[in-house]
């Protein structure tokens, strides 16, 4: 029998977390067993316990791990300030955003199965998305982030609602423009806040 090392562990481990961090964002939660996950990292069905306490036990850890990997990604290289905030903004509500699930945002992708999780899964969530928030409050009040928090929860809400919305929608152009309006929109609350 072979042996493999703590990093193959480790290595195998990562990859069945990003594996089903994209089919969870693709097929929802529900509709991803534990065979499809671990067919999809290249991996048997029993290597799964090895890693795993049970299927919430993954869906916890992915959850976090996408949350982060879009805090890194996406908002930690955004431009400082207002332009930053504008990057974002386009970008999540782009049609390339909104055609790419098993790549793009999880608040869009899971928001309504996260809500009828277990506690522990609900708390990662929690966890990272106030990681994600702060870095957007951080470039809407720098000098005072924790103020700009709820309004950055806020902005975030809106746009997994639109992206979600214009997932949803059948007409195409219907929902570009929904996109393009939730773009005004969003923009248009932060001119706003930032005057107020």
């Amino acid at each position: 029998m072979v042996r493999y090392g703590k990093e193959h562990k480790s290595e195998t481990r990562r990859r069945i977390i990003e594996t089903a961090g994209r089919r969870f964002k693709q097929d929802g939660i529900d509709g991803s067993g534990v065979s499809t996950l671990m067919k999809d990292a290249g991996l048997t069905n029993g290597a799964f316990y090895a890693h795993f306490a049970s299927k919430d036990d993954l869906v916890t850890t992915a959850i976090a791990d996408q949350l982060k990997v879009q805090a890194e990604s996406v908002v930690a290289l955004a431009e400082p300030g207002r332009a930053g905030l504008e990057q974002i903004v386009r970008g999540y509500l782009s049609p390339q955003h909104r055609e790419r699930l098993g790549d793009g945002c999880p608040n869009a992708a899971l928001l309504d199965e996260i809500g009828r999780c277990a506690e522990t899964t609900r708390q990662a969530y929690t966890d990272g998305v106030l990681i994600l928030v702060e870095g957007i409050a951080a470039r809407m009040a720098p000098e005072a982030p924790s103020s700009a928090r709820v309004k950055a929860l806020s902005l975030l809400g809106q746009m997994a609602g639109t992206l979600q919305l214009s997932r949803a929608l059948t007409d195409s152009r219907l929902a570009n423009e929904l996109l393009d309006q939730g773009v005004d929109n969003a923009l248009a609350l932060l001119d706003a806040w930032q005057r107020g």
